[in-house]
């Protein structure tokens, strides 16, 4: 396989199978952003054994400065990637991201792990918006959904492996610092591959716009350029609000079992190994389930696979709360990533059909912006309801707001399936309550 197609005149060509090769690349450079987050997994164990943090908020603040890190720089991208290119992008998330592994090894205290996860939150903010958004280019309209069905799943699934693997190690060897070490292989590969063989993919999103134009004529840009994209993606515009708000509360939910699940599992007698096998199951069913998942909403819609979604999370968060032992446990982990997996893709992809190509990297930097604030979100309200009311009553609550999540999409979301591509115009903003016809772009 050609890594990258040759350089030529002629106008780039839009489809997964005309850019195979750039595509390939950036699922395989996407597995490396995943695996860099995955080693992370137990670090909740790391802090209460190793540094002695007692006070569940305290313990989650790790998971605070990653979220508000990522939530940032996903907002740096989205505004960034038009002016100065998707790739200088990505090289520089990279370069941010390589002393993440060796900073967690050396800490000689918990506010080191703190401060290296502002860096990983920069890096994974570069990193992974800036490969979706430049397969969104490379695939175009026709297959959108599994595009990101299949930049998830990579991602998800080297998390998947990370998670178990440091589980493995920190039970063989120690919890530090040979769980760490594979994520610092991956940091140099991810940097390495990214400035050699990765091309730009800005003309992609250009030529999308010029093929639109031809089929239903220019559009205005919307008032207020940036500002009005926000405000769209974040509240006014039906769709995009109700997909952000699902998005928040989707890692929220993450952020809390990324902190609280560790410790609740250890808190019932579960052993370090184990513990490491849970932390893997759940990325794992959602990284296998995104590449179908994202395939499914190209052909039966985005908002149906959503709802469901959100309601399969909260009925596994519940399962593990209220059973015990390690095969209910694993059954509720395998269903909060299935519906983790229904969500995911789902959601970027309605993005992409909504948001004009030339305002696309705004309205996705946005939307990660919210959706990544909720690990910030999840893991103070965690963290505070934990040590207030207790472990099961941070969970109980987190089941909760999921399952409202979920039908917050089944009344405000309106479908965003577009029809054939050729129809997919851009049109102006529709008022919030109107609904978009089919094929049709709310932020032109």
């Amino acid at each position: 396989m050609r890594w990258a197609e040759p350089r030529t005149g002629a106008p780039p060509v839009l489809g997964l199978r005309a850019n195979l090769g750039q595509f390939s690349l950036l699922v395989l450079i996407n597995a490396f952003v995943g695996a860099l987050v995955g080693q992370e997994r137990l670090l909740p164990l790391l802090g209460e054994r190793l540094f002695g943090i007692t006070s569940h908020g305290a313990l989650l603040a790790f998971i605070v400065s990653f979220g508000l890190a990522k939530a940032g720089a996903n907002l740096l991208t989205g505004r960034l990637a038009d002016r100065v290119g998707r790739k200088p992008l990505l090289v520089a998330g990279w370069l941010i991201g390589l002393p993440v592994p060796l900073l967690v090894m050396a800490a000689p205290s918990w506010d080191w792990v703190v401060a290296a996860n502002i860096l990983l939150g920069v890096n994974q903010g570069l990193c992974w918006s800036s490969t979706v958004i430049m397969k969104i280019d490379l695939a175009g309209p026709a297959r959108r959904g599994l595009a990101m069905g299949l930049n998830e799943a990579a991602g998800y699934l080297a998390f998947a492996g990370a998670a178990w693997g440091s589980g493995y190690l920190a039970t063989a060897l120690a919890l530090r610092p040979w769980p760490f070490v594979p994520g610092l292989a991956c940091a140099i590969l991810g940097l390495l591959l990214s400035v050699l063989l990765v091309r730009e993919t800005r003309g992609h999103a250009q030529r999308e716009t010029a093929l639109h134009r031809a089929a239903a004529g220019p559009a205005p840009p919307p008032a207020g350029g940036f500002r009005e994209i926000f405000m769209q993606v974040s509240w006014r515009e039906r769709a995009l609000s109700a997909v952000s708000q699902a998005g928040l509360v989707n890692n929220l939910n993450d952020g809390m079992a990324w902190g609280l699940f560790p410790l609740f599992f250890a808190a019932h007698g579960l052993p370090l190994e184990q513990i490491g096998v849970l932390a893997a199951i759940y990325p794992a069913v959602w990284g296998l389930g995104q590449i179908g998942a994202g395939a499914l909403s190209d052909r039966s819609g985005r908002k149906g696979l959503i709802v469901a979604g959100m309601e399969i999370q909260a009925v596994g968060i519940g399962l593990i709360l209220l059973t015990q032992g390690f095969g209910f446990w694993a059954l509720g982990a395998g269903l909060l990533g299935l519906g983790t997996a229904l969500v995911y893709p789902t959601l970027l992809a309605a993005i992409g059909d909504v948001a004009a190509p030339a305002n696309r990297a705004a309205a996705v930097g946005v939307y990660r912006l919210w959706r990544d604030l909720g690990y910030a979100v999840g893991a103070v309200l965690a963290g505070i309801t934990a040590d207030w009311l207790g472990l099961p009553a941070a969970i109980a609550g987190v089941a909760l707001l999921t399952a409202l999540s979920g039908g917050i999409v089944a009344l405000r979301m309106y479908e965003t399936l577009p029809g054939p591509p050729v129809s997919a115009a851009i049109a102006t903003a529709q008022p919030a309550g109107q609904t978009r016809p089919t094929g049709g772009s709310a932020l032109g």
